[in-house]
């Protein structure tokens, strides 16, 4: 996301992170109303109800008319719309992340579960053991799965030596690479079906 819409996104939840500017929008998305009007609904004096409506102005949720010597506003629905179509996609959204080290978690759940018996360079990673968590189960499985070729057939008994060179219980991670879709199976042979 640019810096641009990413303080139109900032200004947009500060200003509407308020009760009674969401109020007043709620109001005036129903109807055009004056700064009195507006005042004597909400219970507010109208110096309050202005100061909320210039910070609405400024991201132009907000129009107003005159009529003779009384302004009238209205919610801008284009503008609303407008700001949701420019900013609130999900691929804008997801561009908020730019700068975070989404694999961080994973990482940590590999470091926690998984050790080197460290006897030489050619150590062998081995899992601790296999996490009880769904989520940190799947990052295992992953790594796991990423140590099978994409496009090559195991029979059962390669895969079960494959795994059994990283936990004991092969049986059980047979099934959840089955299970989690890391992995098919058809007559006794397994291959990887993505890339993980």
């Amino acid at each position: 996301m640019q810096p641009e819409q990413l303080n139109i996104l900032l200004r947009f939840f500060k200003v509407l992170a308020d009760n009674s500017r969401l109020k007043i929008i709620g109001i005036l998305a129903n109807q055009e109303c004056s700064v009195e009007e507006l005042a004597v609904q909400m219970q507010l004096k109208e110096p309050t109800i202005c100061h909320h409506l210039t910070k609405l102005k400024e991201l132009n949720l907000v129009t107003m008319r005159s009529d003779g010597n009384t302004n009238l506003y209205q919610l801008d629905n284009e503008a609303l719309q407008s700001i949701s179509k420019e900013i609130f996609t999900a691929n804008k959204i997801t561009t908020l992340i730019e700068d975070i080290n989404t694999e961080a978690w994973g990482s940590k759940v590999l470091k926690n579960y998984i050790e080197d018996d460290g006897c030489n360079e050619n150590s062998v990673q081995r899992l601790k053991e296999i996490p009880a968590s769904r989520k940190k189960r799947l990052v295992i499985l992953k790594w796991l799965a990423s140590q099978f070729e994409v496009g090559v057939n195991y029979p059962e008994r390669l895969i079960n030596e494959i795994l059994k060179s990283y936990h004991p219980d092969c049986a059980t991670l047979r099934r959840e690479l089955i299970g989690y879709q890391l992995m098919q199976r058809e007559n006794g042979v397994y291959w990887r079906i993505t890339e993980v």
